[in-house]
């Protein structure tokens, strides 16, 4: 049976209103995050710290990097990433989209670079690896996000996906999602919205399970940042 759709004003700032009322998979799937997300961080624990002195000794600036994210029903939330750039990220983006047009057609069209300037140097293995992204077994924990989903967006990037947001603010952002495992990518932006759509749509605990396998070994593959 469907959920009835509520109105929640801050999903009106992106221009949709008609969300779940609770979030897809319901206590099954917040039971399996807690359950992954816990004995993830116990078991990464040690290499997280090894991460944080990493970056501590070869940049400065804080070692977590926050940034505000859409979540289920459209709600906001601080979403937590090892930090892998360089402190005037910003400036060095603008400066670099504007002096290369087929980067900035890059960026355009999925809004990642291959050659990312802003990445310090360990910063560009933490992306590749995935590791960068180990903090958000925090934002699980605390029910901002879930093992597996659509990933994480920006507000404005909320209007790209057309007539399938929906999809997306039914459910919390994953950690990983059917795109990671899919190509990561090699996949473009459309290509990972149709996707996130795929996985809401046809969602099963059993999809989480698989998913949840895939990425183990998604993430060796370090030719392709996440």
């Amino acid at each position: 049976m469907q959920d009835a759709a509520v109105s929640i004003p801050a999903a009106a700032s992106s221009g949709f209103v008609h969300v779940w009322s609770h979030p897809l998979g319901g206590r099954p799937k917040r039971a399996l995050d807690i359950a992954v997300a816990a004995t993830a961080l116990i078991a990464a624990l040690p290499l997280m710290l090894v991460v944080a002195l990493l970056i501590r000794l070869t940049s400065r600036g804080p070692v977590i990097f926050s940034h505000q994210r859409i979540g289920f029903n459209g709600s906001t939330f601080r979403c937590y990433k090892f930090r892998t750039m360089v402190r005037d990220a910003e400036e060095r983006l603008h400066a670099h989209l504007a002096a290369d047009p087929q980067a900035a057609e890059e960026w355009r069209r999925s809004r990642k670079l291959k050659r990312d300037p802003r990445l310090t140097v360990p910063g560009s293995l933490l992306r590749k690896s995935s590791l960068d992204e180990l903090p958000q077994l925090f934002n699980i924990l605390r029910g901002d996000m879930s093992c597996v989903g659509p990933r994480p967006i920006v507000a404005e990037e909320l209007r790209r996906y057309g007539p399938v947001a929906k999809d997306y603010l039914r459910t919390r952002p994953g950690l990983t999602g059917l795109w990671q495992v899919t190509g990561r990518d090699s996949v473009d932006y459309a290509g990972r919205v149709l996707l996130d759509a795929q996985y809401v749509r046809n969602w099963s605990m059993r999809t989480d399970f698989l998913i949840l396998i895939r990425t183990a070994g998604a993430v060796m593959k370090f030719d392709r940042a996440s």
